[in-house]
């Protein structure tokens, strides 16, 4: 049953780059009323929010620093929609991949608040071709594989990651939320079968001014990573169609990032 409430608008706010929002979820933001906002949505965007909306309210969670938990979070929503108000829910990328979109419409919805839902550009989708890379080409592999980096187990502690599949599905594999598993990941991909020469590629800050590319091989490419210091937010590309960055790099690239000012490729073959 749904109730004559608040409503809440569940936004994408895309990759980062203010430009990248889309126009429903600009319009959304300017109507809403208080506006709940993650860390990964850029301070340029973050910005923009404060100056649209009265009430601003920054509950974003990042590995082991969460300044809200996901049910304070369930909690804030269902509260200020229950008051009649307009909330908007603003999310980096995407709020149903990988965004925890699916649970909060989900607690929303159980409760009668009605959810809407503007879709965002997902780094997924949006990193890889700004680093010079296809996420799909026809000579390479026919799939891709969009993952989270940090999965948890199942209630009986058990691994909900076929990794045997996963190594030798020919398929390229996106990972976000990587970095901090980078190393566990890698290993577990190679102990399955994976190629330690399957070339990799990590993009940081995606779209912002400071995007940073780093390669290497499955074999090296937590090493490297630990070299460069790379942060998250980053996502990790795996795959044959990584090569293709050599010949495009100097040619596709993002608007407002010259792929020639971050050429941190490392061709060490240790």
């Amino acid at each position: 049953m749904v109730t004559a409430k608040g409503e809440v608008y569940l936004i994408g706010a895309g990759p980062g780059d203010p430009e990248l929002l889309t126009l429903k979820a600009l319009r959304l933001i300017r109507e809403a009323d208080v506006a709940l906002i993650d860390d990964l949505i850029g301070d340029e965007i973050k910005e923009l929010v404060r100056r649209e909306c009265k009430e601003v309210i920054d509950v974003g969670k990042r590995a082991g620093r969460h300044k809200k938990t996901q049910d304070e979070i369930n909690e804030l929503l269902y509260r200020y929609a229950s008051e009649g108000k307009k909330v908007a829910r603003i999310k980096g990328g995407d709020p149903f991949v990988f965004g925890r979109g699916g649970e909060e419409a989900e607690f929303l919805a159980e409760r009668g608040i009605r959810v809407k839902v503007v879709p965002g550009i997902s780094s997924a989708i949006a990193a890889p071709p700004l680093a010079g890379i296809p996420l799909n080409h026809r000579r390479f592999s026919p799939a891709v594989v969009i993952m989270t980096g940090r999965e948890r187990e199942s209630r009986e502690g058990k691994e909900r990651i076929t990794w045997d599949a996963l190594a030798k599905i020919n398929a390229t594999i996106v990972i976000l939320m990587g970095v901090s598993n980078l190393e566990r990941n890698v290993r577990k991909l190679i102990e399955h079968g994976k190629d330690p020469e399957t070339p990799v590629a990590i993009i940081e800050n995606a779209t912002m001014e400071n995007q940073r590319v780093v390669e290497g091989k499955l074999k090296n490419i937590a090493e490297i990573a630990r070299k460069k210091g790379v942060k998250a937010p980053a996502i990790i590309i795996i795959g044959d169609v990584v090569g293709l960055r050599e010949t495009l790099r100097d040619f596709v690239s993002y608007p407002d990032i010259s792929q020639t000012n971050s050429p941190d490729k490392d061709q060490t073959d240790s």
